[in-house]
C-alpha cells in the first residue's frame, strides 16, 4: 500500500489562513464531546476502587473488576479498529457513547442500591472494557478529518488540554462526592457525561469517507483489513519498540496506582486526598499540553519516551513516601511526562500513517500497549499480600525505568520526526 498521507479532497478539513484547531466546527464538536465525557469518566475509576473496596476491602478483588474490563479491551481493540474504518467515525461514538453511558448506569444502579456483587461488577466493567475498544481507535483516528494536517500537533494539545481539565475538575468533585454521598452516585455522574458526549458527537457532520470495503485493492475481509493493519504497523520499527515500552509500563504503572494507590491512601492520607493526588497527575497532563502548545522540537517522540522514566517518580513514592505534599508533586511531574509523550506520538502516528488505515494502527498500538495491564492488575495485589506493598511499588517503579531505557536506546525512536516517511 502507497504510504501517502494525503486524503480524499472531499474528507479535507477546510483550510483557513491563519486559523487555529478551533476556526473548524468539526474539532470543536469533537472538543465538547471528549472533554465532556472525561468530566464524568474521570469519577469512575475512583468510584469503582472504593465500591469494591466497601464490598469485600479485598485488594485482589479490586485487581480482578479492573482487569476484566482491561481483558475485554483488549481482546475487542482489533475488532474496533477495523470498524472504525469502514464506517463513518463519528456515527461510530454516538454509539459507542450511549452504550458506556448504559453500563455504567448498570453499575452505578448495583453499587446504590446495595445488591452489587464481584460477579455483576466484573460483567458490567467486561461490557464497558468492549465498548471501549471501539471508541479508543475512532477517536483518536478521527482528530485528521477534522483539522488539517498542519494543525495537528496544536489540535491534539488542544484535545489532551480538555481532556485533562475534565480529569481535574472529574476527579477532585469525585473523590468529595465518593466521600460524602458513596461511590455509586459517582458512577452515575459518569453515565450522564457518556449520554451527554454522544449528543455532542452526533453533531460533528463530517463529510462521508469512502467505506474501506469500496477502495480499490481493499480486502471486503475482516483478515484481510487485519493483516493491511499489521503491516502498516509492524514495518515502522519505531512503532513496535514504543508499544512494546508501553506493554510494560503500563501493565507496572497501572497497576500500581488502580489497585495499589487506593490501598496506600486507605491505611495513610485517606480517600478524600486519593483524589487529590490523582487530580495532581492531572494537572501535571494539563501543564504538558501547554508545554507541547508552546515547544515543538523537530524529534519529539524520542524526547517523550525518555521522559517516561519520570513516571516511576510517583509510582516509588507511594512505596517509600506515601505523604501528600510529596506525591502531590511526584504526581504530578509524572502527569507532565505522560502527556508530552502522548501529544508527540499521537502527531507522529496521524502524520507517518495513511489516513485509510490509522484506526487499525491505533488499534494495534492500544493492543500492545494494554495487553499486559490485566497481569499488572492482578498480580499486584497477591504480590503486595506476599512480599509488602512497598516493596511491590518499588519494583514496578523499577520495571518502568527499565523498560523506557530499552526504548530510548533504539536509533529508529530518537530520528522520528513528525513528517518522517
Amino acid at each position: 500500500m502507497t504510504r501517502s498521507r494525503a486524503e480524499p479532497s472531499s474528507n479535507r478539513p477546510e483550510r483557513r489562513s491563519g486559523a487555529g484547531p478551533l476556526s473548524h466546527s468539526a474539532f470543536r464538536w469533537l472538543l465538547a464531546a471528549r472533554t465532556t465525557s472525561i468530566l464524568g469518566n474521570a469519577v469512575a475509576p475512583i468510584a469503582l476502587a472504593f465500591a469494591v473496596l466497601d464490598l469485600t476491602g479485598s485488594a485482589a478483588d479490586l485487581g480482578l473488576v479492573v482487569a476484566a474490563r482491561s481483558v475485554a479491551n483488549v481482546a475487542i481493540l482489533l475488532l474496533g479498529g477495523v470498524i472504525a474504518d469502514r464506517l463513518p467515525r463519528d456515527v461510530v461514538l454516538v454509539g459507542t457513547s450511549l452504550a458506556a453511558a448504559a453500563t455504567q448506569a448498570g453499575i452505578a444502579a448495583l453499587v446504590v442500591t446495595g445488591t452489587a456483587t464481584i460477579g455483576s461488577l466484573v460483567l458490567l466493567s467486561v461490557l464497558n472494557g468492549a465498548v471501549a475498544a471501539v471508541s479508543l481507535p475512532t477517536s483518536a483516528a478521527l482528530v485528521p478529518e477534522t483539522v488539517p494536517v498542519a494543525l495537528l500537533r496544536p489540535a491534539n494539545a488542544l484535545l489532551r488540554l480538555g481532556l485533562n481539565g475534565g480529569s481535574i475538575v472529574g476527579a477532585s468533585a469525585g473523590a468529595g462526592l465518593v466521600a460524602i454521598v458513596g461511590p455509586g452516585w459517582g458512577l452515575a455522574v459518569d453515565a450522564a457525561g457518556f449520554a451527554l458526549a454522544a449528543v455532542l458527537f452526533s453533531r460533528m457532520r463530517l463529510p462521508r469517507r469512502t467505506p474501506v470495503t469500496a477502495q480499490a485493492g481493499t480486502s471486503a475481509s475482516l483478515l484481510g483489513d487485519l493483516r493491511e493493519g499489521w503491516r502498516e504497523f509492524s514495518s515502522r520499527r519505531w512503532v513496535w519498540i514504543v508499544v512494546a515500552q508501553f506493554s510494560v509500563l503500563n501493565a507496572a504503572f497501572v497497576g500500581a496506582t488502580t489497585v495499589l494507590g487506593p490501598v496506600v491512601a486507605d491505611e495513610s492520607f485517606g480517600r478524600s486526598a486519593w483524589g487529590l493526588v490523582v487530580a495532581a497527575q492531572t494537572v501535571g497532563l494539563a501543564l504538558g499540553a501547554v508545554l507541547a502548545l508552546r515547544w515543538r522540537p523537530r524529534r519529539a517522540l524520542g524526547i517523550g519516551v525518555a521522559l517516561m522514566a519520570v513516571t516511576a517518580v510517583p509510582i516509588a513514592s507511594l512505596g517509600l513516601l506515601p505523604a501528600l505534599p510529596a506525591l502531590i508533586v511526584a504526581f504530578a511531574l509524572g502527569g507532565m511526562s505522560i502527556e508530552m509523550f502522548a501529544i508527540a506520538w499521537d502527531q507522529s502516528l496521524q502524520t507517518n500513517i495513511p489516513r485509510e488505515v490509522l484506526s487499525r494502527v491505533y488499534s494495534y498500538d492500544m493492543v500492545g500497549s494494554f495487553v499486559a495491564v490485566p497481569v499488572g492488575e492482578v498480580v499486584v495485589g497477591p504480590l503486595a499480600h506476599a512480599i509488602g506493598t512497598p516493596q511491590t511499588l518499588v519494583g514496578c517503579a523499577a520495571v518502568i525505568v527499565v523498560a523506557t531505557l530499552a526504548a530510548t536506546s533504539s536509533a529508529s525512536v530518537r530520528r522520528v520526526t513528525a513528517a518522517s516517511p
